[in-house]
């Protein structure tokens, strides 16, 4: 067996599962409940500088 064909293996079969793993963990990584307050401050922060059009 050459290398190309074992690195071939490797990505069609390991590299893909463990790509689907980490999406899906970065995914829900976002929705832990320790992120609560990170949300609420992304979501309020375009409104930290406003001025109200003063």
């Amino acid at each position: 067996m050459s290398l190309y064909t074992a690195l071939r293996h490797f990505a069609d079969s390991y590299a893909l599962a463990m790509i689907c793993v980490l999406y899906l963990v970065l995914c829900l990584w976002h929705f832990r409940p320790a992120a609560r307050t990170y949300r609420s401050d992304a979501k309020l922060s375009i409104f930290k500088e406003d001025d109200h059009g003063q």
